[in-house]
């Protein structure tokens, strides 16, 4: 088609670990996708490293059309997932990246994508969402210009990652994620009861069907190292995908089985920190309400993400 693409108009925030670079990865070879921007975000890791990430990432792949990248804002958290995802996030593997200067912050980026291309931008949030919620401060009117908002994060029945009853990406900034939740978007919630199903085991991972392209090269090394941890921390053999199941709602939203809710998030407590209150009762409904994963089917989604790595 003369060299136009034609695709979903999407903008991944990410914290980018492992997981997150299988997404990034996964989104620029998916034909129905148009990546417009890879928004990093501190999270998994440190905010400095979050903008190198992503950085290495795309220079790994170098795909012919690149992403705007941004700049992660300043920002520190009481925890970190390098134990999964290796000290750098990816696998602890030090990879050489050229020194980027004057990149923009993420959360001006975000605004500036999605004026760009009003009501045609969906926007996956796949880290804490602080980013989110400072971009609604430089543009209050922004839920109302973006098409659709994915947000993986909190859990409903499934235990927490980060605490009996929190999810890692709410435990991060609950607040953020509260304001994100009610800012009135168009929103898709996936919590860790539908993350945790997306498990790929470690031939799945280590035997790509493309083995000497860029990426799959690039994925084999830092997955190892998920892999081996996963293992040690859950007692699973493989890795969860989580972050790819972001993808979903956009690329086969007729595969994910949602629920209508009511979302809250626990900002104070002590031993409740980022814990989702979940109201599913009627009547209030109408107030807030966004839309809860429920239920996925796994098997369909699971044969999109290989068909993907075969176009590596």
């Amino acid at each position: 088609m003369n060299g136009v693409v034609v695709g979903k108009k999407i903008v991944l925030i990410t914290d980018p670990g492992i997981d997150g670079a299988f997404a990034t990865i996964l989104a620029l070879h998916e034909p129905s996708i148009e990546l417009l921007g890879v928004l990093p975000t501190a999270g998994n890791v440190s905010s400095s490293q979050a903008t190198v990430n992503a950085q290495i990432i795309l220079e790994q792949v170098d795909p012919p059309r690149w992403p705007r990248i941004g700049s992660a804002i300043s920002i520190e958290y009481d925890t970190d997932g390098t134990r999964l995802h290796g000290s750098n996030g990816l696998g602890g593997i030090d990879f050489p990246t050229a020194k980027l200067h004057r990149l923009t912050p993420s959360d001006k980026l975000l605004v500036d994508l999605v004026k760009q291309h009003k009501h045609e931008v969906s926007v996956v949030i796949m880290g804490p969402c602080t980013l989110f919620a400072k971009a609604i401060e430089r543009e209050p009117e922004l839920p109302s210009l973006i098409e659709k908002l994915v947000v993986l994060g909190g859990t409903w029945h499934e235990p927490g990652n980060s605490g009996p009853v929190s999810e890692f990406h709410f435990f991060c900034d609950p607040a953020s994620a509260q304001k994100t939740l009610h800012c009135g978007a168009h929103t898709t919630l996936l919590p860790l009861d539908v993350m945790r199903r997306l498990v790929f085991s470690p031939s799945e991972l280590l035997q790509m069907p493309c083995q000497d392209s860029n990426a799959s090269q690039f994925l084999k090394k830092i997955v190892s190292h998920g892999i081996g941890a996963t293992s040690a921390i859950y007692g699973i053999e493989g890795f969860h995908l989580k972050d790819v199941l972001g993808l979903i709602p956009l690329i086969l939203p007729g595969k994910i089985k949602t629920k209508t809710v009511c979302v809250n998030v626990e900002t104070h407590g002590h031993l409740t920190r980022g814990m989702s209150v979940i109201d599913t009762r009627w009547g209030v409904k109408k107030n807030g309400a966004i839309e809860m994963a429920v239920d996925i089917e796994e098997l369909e989604i699971r044969s999109r993400i290989l068909r993907i790595m075969e176009s590596f």
